[in-house]
């Protein structure tokens, strides 16, 4: 029997395309106006709106219906379905997935990844080649719980602006922040975002990237590795990329960018650079 993967669009996999995939958008509101991220609403279109203007986006949860809608639709074609959700912590989508999947039994699987963008990304890459290589589903729901604890994201933010716009950081130490060059580390702990670092300047912020990936197990280059940045251009990721060579030498013959959208681009900003790896065991 067929296994299809479910995920939503907080996985930032625009690009990612697979016949065994089906992306559920989040929704996007800029004041009276609501957009389903990536079908009406592009990354390119996002970016730009939250620059022309002062309204603050907020994201809403995938609903148990349009779960429902794309459960029923594989079960239909006879496949069974792993649903791949963004952290529980962070999104109700989560459990907008498990009301939907109780009707369809063992026949529905639903992994919360306890991560977000890349994070998420990296364990729904790792599910599609678990399927290309034939994989048997109850072998997938269990290697996918199994590496949950496994996975991680780190993101750096380039900017405060946005974390204060959002309500997480008041005004004055968003202005002195960014005064003094401040760029904050930021990860998944046990599913919520965490403040893992900082650093002046966009050099030694790169540096502490990357001694805090190691310091969280290192990067298991056999699984899935995905690297992200929101805004209009990769220039702040390509930098990174290559200050950090040695982390990539002789590990990935050639990494591939992607961009980031609304639900992590609503509280972090332009500029931001993502990780999205398994630490080795």
């Amino acid at each position: 029997m067929a296994i299809r993967i479910v995920c939503d669009s907080g996985a930032d996999v625009s690009d990612l395309k697979h016949d065994q995939l089906t992306v559920l958008p989040l929704s996007v509101a800029f004041g009276t106006t609501t957009y389903l991220d990536g079908v009406d609403l592009t990354n390119q279109r996002f970016y730009e709106l939250l620059m022309e203007t002062d309204v603050t986006p907020t994201t809403g949860q995938v609903t148990p219906y349009r779960f429902d809608q794309a459960f029923a639709q594989a079960r239909e074609a006879d496949e069974q379905v792993v649903a791949i959700t963004i952290s529980s912590v962070l999104s109700g989508t989560h459990h907008s997935a498990v009301t939907a999947a109780e009707p369809y039994g063992n026949s529905v699987c639903v992994i919360d990844t306890l991560n977000a963008s890349m994070g998420t990304r990296a364990m729904v890459e790792y599910a599609l080649r678990l399927v290309d290589k034939g994989i048997e589903f109850e072998a997938l729901c269990e290697e996918l719980n199994r590496n949950v604890e496994h996975l991680r994201v780190m993101a750096l933010l380039d900017t405060l602006e946005y974390l204060h716009r959002g309500g997480r950081l008041p005004k004055a130490a968003a202005t002195l922040g960014t005064l003094l060059s401040i760029k904050p580390v930021i990860t998944t702990h046990e599913g919520a975002v965490s403040l893992v670092g900082k650093a002046r300047g966009s050099k030694a912020a790169n540096n502490l990237l990357d001694q805090l990936v190691e310091k969280s197990g290192g990067i298991n280059f056999n699984l899935p590795v995905c690297v992200g940045y929101t805004g209009l251009d990769d220039t702040l990721l390509n930098k990174y990329v290559q200050d950090s060579a040695a982390l990539w030498k002789g590990n990935v013959n050639q990494l591939v960018f992607h961009s980031m959208g609304g639900t992590i681009g609503t509280h972090a900003g332009p500029g931001t650079i993502a990780l999205g790896f398994f630490a080795n065991k």
